[in-house]
């Protein structure tokens, strides 16, 4: 298995494995575990070939409720992926449409800590969807692998224990100038707002209230980490 973090996979341009991080006791992130990624329907057919290579057997499409989003696949996926829809978030919701969806912001870390107030029930589905996940690598994704993207891969690595600064270095690396520029003008940082959201949240409670369960937190703990040596 290919031990980067950064795959280079035919017609995605965003795609990180999340394995090889350290957490908080003692453990390792499992190399081809979990995958976040941009939209797989970019995919080409030599795409999906290194997908499927990778382990991917299951693949959870984080998407926003009042929101369309079709996306036809450039070609055909392998027909053993489990395809997976959580919504996250909802556009119907007023509030949040006038404060985030119809701004610029909507595209920073800015909106997370008013999304994750809002739905811990959304947030925790999509982690139940991982934990329960059939044997295989798991990838989750939302358009171009930034935001939907970036509050689960916060909360799920948040939950095993990998540090608030590894956490930031992976949001960081999907790197995207506009939203340096729109955080500068609202006189924050990437690391800074991320870091708020962390501080925000008892993770473990928060995923609890939003429904996930212990035998879910359990088994993604199995699925996600390295046996200590």
């Amino acid at each position: 298995m290919n031990l980067n973090r950064v795959l280079t996979w035919d017609g995605c341009t965003n795609v990180r494995d999340l394995g090889g991080l350290n957490t908080s006791d003692g453990y390792k992130t499992r190399w081809g575990a979990v995958i976040r990624s941009d939209h797989p329907a970019k995919l080409t057919a030599k795409g999906w070939s290194q997908l499927y290579a990778h382990g991917i057997r299951t693949i959870i499409s984080l998407r926003t409720h009042g929101l369309v989003e079709d996306f036809s696949d450039t070609s055909p996926r392998p027909s053993d992926v489990e395809s997976v829809v959580v919504e996250i978030e909802d556009v119907t919701d007023m509030e949040f449409a006038r404060k985030w969806a119809s701004s610029e912001l909507w595209c920073t870390p800015l909106y997370y800590r008013d999304a994750l107030n809002r739905w811990p029930q959304r947030h925790a589905s999509a982690l139940k969807a991982i934990a329960q996940a059939k044997p295989g690598g798991v990838l989750f994704h939302c358009k171009r692998g930034h935001d939907r993207t970036g509050i689960i891969s916060l909360l799920l690595l948040a939950l095993v224990g990998v540090s608030s600064d590894e956490i930031v270095a992976d949001y960081e690396s999907s790197v995207d100038p506009e939203r340096e520029e729109i955080l500068a003008r609202e006189h924050t940082t990437t690391r800074e707002t991320i870091l708020a959201a962390l501080t925000s949240l008892d993770i473990e409670n928060y995923l609890r209230a939003g429904g996930l369960s212990m035998a879910d937190i359990e088994a993604i703990r199995a699925r996600f980490l390295e046996s200590k040596i």
